[in-house]
């Protein structure tokens, strides 16, 4: 046999032999998922004060049991919480491994790569736990924390998975319905009804808000129930190449009625007005209505939890002229710092926080609502828990069967541009311009804002 032959069967024999044992032997599997995995480890987590931050407080020697890994944590008051993640993240020093964080904020933490891409992370199911069920959160909330950092309606839920959703909140009304029986009346349905309603509460209990609303320089004065009801009205902020719509004539009709409802309603000192002295109002019979997050109302009416527990109930915010529901909504979502020297221990803790067990435990035995996960509400001993806020469930119901999602166009100037729309409504409120006057002068300074960050499209 020649040197070439005994090379040729030398090479078959080797690939034979390969053939065979790769039948016969099982191929490697990946490591399974293992809680203990990251045993030892400390992380560090930074949190909003809120109820659901309580649930997750409360919770939390479990999670360190199951794993192993330590936790340690700060609370902000929400006044001061956002500069305070934005002074952290900007620093890249990791000092914070996750956060407690909006959607909306995703817009301005991505662009400068402050925050960790998650799919990795959900996709490998050595790092994430057989039961978690991604799928199992609604597809909006998902997207909502999903962008491709292109300014633009069009682009959410298109790039990467930059938080998880934790909780949300719709916009709707809520209203004392004892007094509305008494007086005769029913939920609002359009906005002229809301207008008509808050001048009948008002005639009849002089002596209360007719409605409250979020009235502050800020953001946050926009997003709850003027957006929703804006949205609703059929406006929108920003057309397709970024140019600022808050003067259209949709927009001029609709926040001129806005401001003709908080005249009638005279709310004291509405331009300092936030989520907590609407709430708190509420809760003391200050008001016997309010627009803002369907969630406020029910922290004042569980049991115990104002002077008016058990008094309130729900209805969806008012459709549009022709007819549409568009409800805004807040998601509470928990990211992972881009800076973090931990991340798989910090995924870890992230899974555990937005995974059905925590959240199940968080929606039926403390206030953890909105939940972001279809089994909860479909829980019956969640639903038994709702049973207690009059209309809750099926205002849900009807505000998710609706156009329900953030109705905002996602830019990375959106806190910038937003609160110089809740100072032009201050100005107007005020009367030192026109509806008309403020609403151009704003699209105007917001047209410089987007060119100067290169966002207005010519």
């Amino acid at each position: 046999m020649t040197g070439h032959k005994r090379l040729t069967v030398v090479l078959t024999l080797i690939v034979l032999v390969s053939t065979l044992a790769a039948f016969a032997l099982p191929a490697a599997a990946a490591d399974p998922f293992d809680w203990k995995k990251f045993n030892g480890t400390a992380i560090k987590v930074l949190l909003n004060k809120h109820n659901y931050t309580e649930a997750l407080v409360a919770e939390l020697p479990k999670f360190e049991e199951m794993t192993g890994i330590k936790v340690t944590y700060d609370i902000f008051p929400e006044q001061n919480y956002f500069d305070k993640v934005t002074i952290d993240l900007s620093g890249g020093q990791g000092g914070y491994d996750a956060f407690m964080t909006g959607a909306y904020m995703v817009w301005q933490y991505a662009p400068p790569g402050w925050m960790e891409p998650l799919e990795p992370y959900i996709n490998d199911p050595a790092k994430t736990n057989p039961d978690y069920e991604w799928n199992d959160m609604f597809q909006g909330l998902r997207d909502s924390d999903n962008w491709n950092l292109i300014p633009g309606a069009a682009n959410l839920g298109k790039g990467h998975q930059y938080a998880l959703p934790w909780g949300f909140e719709t916009n709707a009304i809520m209203y004392r319905w004892d007094i509305f029986e008494k007086d005769g009346l029913k939920p609002p349905t359009t906005l002229d009804e809301l207008l008509a309603t808050v001048k009948t509460l008002k005639k009849n209990h002089p002596d209360m808000a007719g409605i409250e609303v979020r009235g502050s320089r800020n953001w946050a004065t926009i997003h709850p129930g003027y957006m929703t009801m804006y949205a609703s009205y059929g406006c929108k902020d920003y057309d397709d190449k970024m140019h600022p719509q808050m003067n259209s004539k949709c927009a001029v009709d609709m926040t001129t009625k806005w401001m003709e409802m908080l005249k009638v309603a005279e709310i004291p000192a509405w331009t300092t007005y936030t989520w907590y002295q609407v709430g708190s109002d509420f809760g003391a019979g200050k008001t016997p209505m309010i627009f803002d997050a369907d969630i406020l109302g029910y922290f004042q009416n569980v049991p115990g939890g104002s002077a008016n527990s058990g008094k309130i109930a729900w209805a969806p915010g008012p459709k549009g002229p022709d007819g549409q529901l568009k409800t805004n909504i807040w998601i509470w979502s928990l990211a992972m710092n881009a800076a973090s020297k931990k991340k798989d221990a910090t995924w870890y803790f992230l899974q555990w926080a937005t995974g059905k067990d925590f959240l199940t435990t968080g929606a039926t035995k403390y206030a953890l609502v909105d939940p972001v996960r279809k089994s909860i509400w479909d829980n019956p001993d969640f639903q038994k828990r709702l049973e207690l806020s009059k209309d809750y469930f099926t205002t849900y119901q009807t505000i998710m069967a609706g156009d329900t999602k953030i109705q905002f166009t996602p830019q990375p100037l959106f806190f910038e541009t937003t609160t110089e729309w809740a100072a032009t409504l201050q100005e107007i409120y005020g009367g030192t311009v026109t509806v008309q006057a403020g609403l151009d002068n704003l699209a105007a300074k917001l047209t410089g804002m987007l060119k100067d960050a290169g966002i207005y499209k010519e």
